[in-house]
């Protein structure tokens, strides 16, 4: 077994290591969710927690590990005596990303549920991080049937596994702690609620803290065991102080004062629902415990809003998140100020709620214009600060709920909410022989597949005679996320800031709605000579939206230069992950210009995406009382259908959905 980086020996990451410590002292406050850029020690600090864990009493052979004095009645290994137990350390479990729901939440042997009625269970991951830590790696990334079971089983404290009438439930109370890279995506809002806490990692940009680091892996990877040794009293010490304070826990007394500025702090920042003023509460008093004090402070009080609010106040997912510590600290003072009998000593035992230092304590992985321009064609002057032929950037206005743009057909890619698409999850539509392990039964096909053999198999009981040969697997439709590629026309006969602004606004509303969707996001855009990939296929619709935001208009219009760059992006994608289906939305006003025959060439370019067969829409960003109708032709080009800004909204079109699949069936 690997001998695991000392938690003690992390260099920095403050605020990381007291969320850790704080969910080890008490679980109650609902786990922690670390978001940061990679190499910044995220995984290594949350393997090493399990070290610092008490032991746990367990039935002996128990698979679900329930606890000698109150085992659970429903448990599938029992029922279990009350008695005396063994002790085993603390579990740190981890989920893949990629995981199967069999492999997280447990299967059955579905045919000795059918011929025999016998409930042959093999625990999932679920069953094995009861009472420990589930540890999710990349949790951003994590199919959404999963994410579903993960907030079930949080919610209940119990995984309930179902498979066609036979039913199996077991406890499952376990520590979620989750690490993202935010540049990958965002969470959806119904799990991030579920982490109790929230901490933000950087590496360090200190030069002796980096050497620090640096110098510490270094050991480690020379001599894991040896490196841990050195580190053994430190380890020590940290477990005894978690242990005390669980064992202080429930003398901590939570008065009013501190109750009261829980509440005004959560009002304040305007969170949804309760669960943060019973988180808030849960960790300053896991707070007081950590300092070795019996009575909440003030102090413990904002500590547990900075870690506990920060996600929860999120409006929309381009909010980044934080809080501002001014008006923390304002509404702090004026429901209160100090919340207990007396400020602590921070120099004296247990004062301070900072975990315990090591020699330079930080990361083991990484630490914490001027001339005028030229008008652009068909805009407004130019602004200074922007580069010849372009104008400076302008906000987006507003977002609206857009109408839902699908790609038609049926598609077999990620778990998403667009289009339709053969899944493990949804309706089911029919049945087949399966292909390799049997996920999801057919009931009545398997019977009916079965039923006729009856008497040639010599049946003579009540029980149906089933052979591997007649199980049906289940053909499911659900739900697939796709490929939604933005090209963005960004000429100066887009420049006219009204219009950009409005033509951003409908850009960011589809963002949003890519982002509730589960789909991957590009972003082409091509103005002046050429096209630029301004954010290759990602699933952060955030950087999507920074990239647009700051998206300078000006110069000619190569509408085939973004159409080619589009095409380019679309082909690449295509060898990364061919199951996910692209849908390419144009943005612009169809104008063509520089170059020799820029609309000839642009036909020629859109005819690439009509031949493949890739869906497309264009939005038509042409105003004023005489158009040209030019969107509309190069939609015909496209292979795919036009609508304008006002009919992107969804409250002002009917149908835009099927005019999409019409036009491209």
């Amino acid at each position: 077994m690997s001998t695991p980086f000392p938690f003690t020996a992390v260099v920095g990451q403050d605020d990381l290591r007291l969320a850790l410590l704080l969910n080890a002292v008490s679980p109650a406050v609902g786990g922690v969710l670390v978001r940061g850029e990679k190499g910044t020690a995220k995984s290594t600090a949350v393997r090493a927690l399990s070290a610092l864990l008490p032991e746990v009493d367990v039935v002996s052979g128990c698979r679900f590990s329930c606890a000698p004095g109150s085992p659970d009645p429903a448990c599938p290994d029992g029922p279990h005596e009350a008695g005396v137990g063994a002790q085993r350390p603390a579990r740190m479990v981890e989920l893949p990303v990629g995981a199967s729901e069999d492999r997280l939440v447990g299967a059955l042997d579905i045919e000795r549920a059918l011929a025999e009625g016998v409930k042959a269970f093999e625990p999932g991951l679920l069953a094995d991080a009861h009472r420990g830590i589930l540890y999710v790696d990349e949790v951003n990334l994590l199919h959404d049937h999963l994410v579903d079971l993960l907030l079930d089983a949080a919610a209940m404290g119990a995984s309930y596994v179902e498979r066609e009438g036979v039913s199996v439930r077991h406890a499952a109370r376990f520590l979620l702690v989750g690490t993202m890279n935010p540049e990958e995506g965002e969470l959806r809002p119904q799990l991030l609620d579920r982490f109790g806490l929230t901490v933000e990692v950087a590496a360090s940009r200190e030069p002796d803290q980096r050497v620090e680091v640096v110098r510490r892996r270094l050991a480690y990877d020379d001599d894991p065991a040896g490196f841990a040794a050195r580190w053994a009293d430190e380890e020590a010490a940290v477990r005894a102080r978690t242990v005390a304070a669980r064992a202080l826990l429930p003398s901590v007394r939570l008065g009013d004062g501190a109750l009261r500025q829980i509440a005004a702090t959560c009002a304040a920042f305007e969170v949804d629902g309760m669960r943060a003023d019973i988180v808030m509460a849960r960790t300053a008093t896991a707070l007081a415990a950590w300092a070795g004090r019996t009575d909440v402070l003030a102090e413990d009080v904002r500590q547990a809003a900075l870690l506990a609010l920060p996600h929860r106040r999120r409006r929309n997912p381009f909010d980044a998140p934080g809080l501002d510590e001014d008006k923390l600290d304002e509404t702090l003072e004026q429901f209160g100020g100090s919340a207990g009998d007396e400020d602590p000593d921070p120099d004296g035992p247990g004062g301070g709620g900072q975990p315990p230092q090591g020699d330079g304590d930080g990361d083991p992985q990484g630490g914490d214009s001027g001339a005028r321009p030229e008008a652009g064609e068909g805009g407004e002057p130019q602004t200074s600060g922007a580069g010849a032929g372009e104008q400076a950037p302008v906000r987006a206005a507003e977002p609206f709920r857009a109408k839902v743009l699908s790609v038609p057909g049926i598609g077999q890619g990620a778990a998403g909410r667009r289009s339709r698409a053969r899944t493990e999850h949804g309706r089911t539509t029919g049945a087949r022989r399966p292909q390799g392990k049997l996920s999801k039964l057919h009931l009545a096909a398997t019977v009916q597949a079965a039923a006729p053999h009856q008497r040639a198999r010599g049946r003579s009981g009540p029980g149906l005679v089933v052979r591997r040969d007649d199980l049906r697997q289940a053909n499911r439709e659900g739900r697939e996320g796709n490929l939604v590629l933005f090209v963005v026309d960004a000429s100066g006969s887009m420049a006219a800031r009204q219009r950009m602004s409005a033509v951003k606004g409908a850009v960011l509303s589809l963002l949003l709605d890519a982002y509730q969707r589960r789909d991957k996001v590009g972003l082409v855009t091509f103005r002046g000579s050429a096209a630029e990939v301004a954010l290759p296929p990602t699933s952060s619709v955030d950087a999507a939206a920074a990239r647009l935001e700051s998206l300078p208009t000006g110069g000619r219009t190569p509408l085939a230069a973004g159409l080619l760059k589009a095409h380019d992006v679309l082909r690449v994608e295509r060898l990364r992950d061919a199951a996910r289906r692209p849908l390419v939305v144009v943005v612009t006003d169809g104008r063509a210009t520089g170059g020799p025959e820029p609309v000839a060439l642009a036909g020629r370019a859109a005819r690439l995406f009509a031949a493949e067969g890739v869906a497309s829409v264009v939005v038509d960003c042409e105003s004023g009382p005489v158009r040209l109708g030019l969107a509309g032709q190069l939609a015909g080009e496209l292979g795919g259908t036009a609508v304008t800004l006002d009919e992107l909204r969804a409250d002002s079109i009917a149908g835009l959905v099927k005019d999409v699949q019409r036009r491209a069936a």
